[in-house]
Order: structure tokens, then sequence, then C-alpha cells
């Protein structure tokens, strides 16, 4: 049993002593659930500034990656809470360049250029182009420590997932996809999609993520510990998702068509929207769960002292 229904049981069993304790039972419960699980966070609209389109990919610390149209190409970035910097891949045959990961001081995403699509490795110096083997296309699309996941394409045009831990390539496909992307990675545990549904591969086993209510479509893009980020397509457009192993909450930010969730490091969440003002990035801070739990404890104290002279009063009649 998890904290939240240890508190709703003792809440109900002191409680419940007192004459009006049934309502005040539900009026707790009612709380906490209204404050623990509607995820009433803080969303904060991100935009680079003159740029047509923005979209936050991955996050770590207070930095924030992602890509941006300019008047004519698109542009990776990279903004830390302040101020924003372009990163354009220092290569005269590329023309557009979009930054998917981050950890620490290394960015990694992909660029276009002539004659295709290559993925790069950026540590605040220098880059490093990062191309698959025999491969037609490549994009890297996260990090963590020294390995990379994304997906490339071969001379067929299928898509395959891919692991790199800076020497070996390893290819990372779903049994019985057509296609695979592998989008995200903690440790030894990546997500990513194909035709088969989202994923979550731990090295050795391969484990479907499709939320419950979701549409024909889900797009598992980056976890951190227990908690996976994505989006699933429904009829009216798309919704973010958080999943902590147990839990699917539906993120859609106020006001907009569709949200997409693309990247979580620890209670930040970034990705993009779009409203009739175009498409634009995101900050979503997950409320802390402490909070709902002290809001409880502070009914529950007001009750019991409430309760306390009925309680004497019933003991010396």
């Amino acid at each position: 049993m998890n904290v939240t229904k240890k508190l709703i049981v003792i809440i109900i069993s002191l409680i419940s002593r007192c004459a009006f304790g049934q309502i005040s039972a539900w009026s707790v419960i009612l709380l906490l659930l209204g404050t623990a699980y509607g995820r009433a966070g803080t969303w904060i609209t991100l935009d680079f500034p003159g740029a047509t389109t923005t979209t936050a990919y991955g996050v770590d610390g207070r930095n924030i990656v992602g890509g941006y149209l300019g008047t004519s190409s698109y542009h990776g970035f990279l903004y830390d809470g302040s101020s924003w910097t372009t990163l354009d891949m220092s290569n005269m045959s590329s023309f557009s360049t979009q930054a998917e990961g981050i950890q620490g001081a290394n960015i990694v995403g992909y660029y276009s250029g002539i004659p295709g699509d290559f993925g790069f490795r950026y540590n605040g110096s220098s880059w490093t182009t990062l191309s698959y083997p025999g491969s037609v296309g490549t994009s890297a699309e996260d990090i963590d420590g020294s390995n990379i996941v994304g997906y490339y394409v071969d001379s067929s045009w299928n898509f395959h997932g891919f692991f790199y831990n800076g020497t070996t390539w390893t290819t990372c496909d779903m049994p019985g996809g057509s296609f695979t992307i592998v989008y995200g990675i903690d440790g030894n545990r990546m997500v990513g999609g194909s035709n088969e549904g989202g994923f979550l591969f731990d090295g050795l086993r391969w484990t479907i993520l499709n939320p419950p209510w979701a549409g024909s479509f889900t797009e598992p893009h980056d976890i951190d510990g227990a908690n996976i980020v994505g989006y699933y397509y429904h009829d009216a457009g798309a919704s973010g998702f958080l999943y902590d192993g147990t839990t699917w909450t539906t993120l859609n930010m106020p006001g907009a068509s569709s949200t997409y969730a693309y990247g979580i490091d620890g209670n930040n969440i970034v990705g993009s929207y779009d409203d009739a003002y175009g498409t634009h990035g995101f900050l979503y801070v997950i409320p802390e769960p402490a909070t709902p739990l002290i809001l409880c404890l502070g009914v529950l104290v007001l009750q019991v002292g409430r309760c306390r002279p009925r309680l004497a009063e019933t003991t010396f009649r």
C-alpha cells in the first residue's frame, strides 16, 4: 500500500469517531484525489524569439534543447532558463539542425545536408557526426553517459532503432515490427515506437506500452527513472502522457488543440503544443506529491481537534 492510500485509511479511521465523520472523510478523500491526481502543475510556454515555430525535445536540469523554424530553415537551440543559444552544425553542407537530447554538456540530434541526414554529438565546443554504417540517414535522439540511441534508415528505406556506446553500433529492432525508432534512454532501459506500438526495452525484454484509452498510435519518447513521457493520437488530435509504471496521466496544455510530451528530467517535462497561432514549446512542472499530503494532514488535525470536545462529553456523561 502506498503512502497516499495509507493516509486515506488513517484519516477515515480517526475522523469516523466523530458525528460528522462520514462527511469529513469523503471531503478529505475528494481533496486528496483532486490535488494528487489532477496534475495541476505549472505550464510555461517556450517560444524562441522571432521564430515561426518552436519545439522542445530534451531537458537536463534547467537546460532545454530543441528546434525552431527561422525564416527559411530549422535550427537547434539551447535554453538555460534565461538566454537562448542557436545550435547550427558547423558544416557548410548542412542546411538544418535539430537538437533532440541533452545530458550535461553533451547534446545530440541530427542535421540535414548533402547527401542526407546525419546524427551529431556536440560537447559545447566541437561537433561529431554520427552515421550508422551503411545507412542512408541517421538521427541521434537521446544520450545517457556515453550511450546514444536513435534510429537509422537503410538502403531500402526501412527504419531501425540503434544503440551506440561510442565504439560499437547495435541495431535495436522490436520483434515482429516493420520499423523501430528508439527515442529515449535511461541506464539499460530504452523507449520508443514501432508499428507494434510503443515499447520499453531493458536489453532483454520488449514490453508494449499503450495507454488503455489511447487511439491508434502511441509514441513513448523519453524515460527518467520510473517515469515515461510521450504522446498518443485520438479523434480530436494528440495528447501527451506521463506513465509511472502504474498510472497513466494525460497531459494537455490548456487551450491547445494537440500536446506532445518529448522529454523528462525529474519533475520537468518538455514538448510542444499546437494552438490557433502555431506550434510552441513548453515546460511543464509536475506538482510535488508532498503538497496534497500536507493539505490532508492539516485537515486531519483540524477535524480531530473538533472531535475532542464531543469525545470528552461522551466520556463524562
